[in-house]
């Protein structure tokens, strides 16, 4: 009878103990984006007690890669949810608010690279700053000037550019895989390759040295790292890509000239290609980079 009373006990005693907070992610909210015209969708992670608890939290922003990506990748294909809530239990991390907004044309048309089209029809990265970023941040519990941007493949190559372009509004960036291509492998794409991937960013219809824009020229390493200089006290920006990445060329010229320029910054090459089994073995460290730079244990 002992030992029954102890189970019923310990049982009760389980019933009566309040559930322990549990992150949430809520898929498919959206705001509206006067600068669009139209409503952008996203996913959204909260910390265990985030919603109704009195406290402010960091917020990531996290953009997905091209082609088929999408926000819910970070989810569903990266489990960034899953790494959150271990780091954040385990106390690696502070908790933090993670946004995973859509960057895809409502027609699936040429990738939006996160960035205003050459000719203004499109603006996503003033939409993204003007509206759906201060939308969201009056929406959920987020710290004012406690940003940072994370992304894969295409969103990694605008994460650098947010970065660099709005050091005050970006702690901090994580670039996995960077869409970074060369002069040579941006020439040699294929009419359709290129049509798909660059005929909004840098105009239509270009082929040979006249896809090399001035536009483009800005998004040089070179350029980048003249860009990053005011960015040199702690190593906010953190790079990592696969050892058999198909931009692993031009990733590292990126490092090279961030080097050469004394910008401080984290760059890694995780053994992989330019997929999700490299991306996911990217994740948790680039999570830590992003705790650090929230968190000014870099330093200021």
């Amino acid at each position: 009878m002992t030992r029954i009373r102890l189970v019923l006990l310990t049982l009760l005693m389980a019933i009566a103990l309040p559930a322990a907070p549990r992150a949430e992610v809520r898929m498919g909210e959206s705001v509206f984006s006067p600068v669009l015209g139209r409503a952008l969708s996203y996913d959204i992670y909260l910390p265990p007690g985030s919603e109704g608890g009195g406290r402010d939290y960091p917020v990531l922003y996290l953009l997905h890669g091209g082609g088929t990506g999408q926000p819910s990748d970070w989810f569903t294909l990266a489990g960034v949810d899953q790494v959150l809530d271990r780091l954040i239990a385990e106390g690696r991390i502070r908790p933090l608010i993670a946004v995973a907004p859509d960057g895809r044309r409502p027609d699936d048309g040429p990738a939006s690279y996160f960035l205003d089209d050459a000719d203004g029809a499109a603006r996503w990265q003033t939409a993204f700053l003007e509206d759906v970023m201060p939308a969201i941040e009056a929406r959920h519990p987020v710290l004012p000037d406690r940003r940072a941007v994370m992304g894969i493949s295409m969103g990694g190559f605008a994460a650098l550019v947010y970065r660099l372009d709005h050091p005050d509004l970006f702690t901090g960036a994580a670039a996995l895989s960077p869409a970074l291509r060369t002069d040579e492998q941006l020439m040699a794409l294929s009419p359709d390759d290129y049509a798909d991937r660059f005929a909004t960013l840098l105009g239509p219809g270009l082929a040979g040295t006249a896809r090399l824009t001035d536009r483009w020229n800005g998004f040089s390493p070179a350029a980048m790292a003249a860009g990053a200089s005011s960015l040199s006290r702690i190593p906010s920006i953190y790079v990592d890509t696969g050892s058999d990445d198909s931009f692993f060329e031009g990733t590292a010229q990126l490092h090279i000239a961030l080097r050469n320029a004394g910008i401080r910054h984290r760059f890694r090459v995780t053994e992989g290609g330019h997929d999700w089994p490299a991306w996911r073995a990217m994740l948790e460290g680039a999570l830590l980079h992003v705790d650090a730079v929230l968190s000014r244990d870099y330093g200021e």
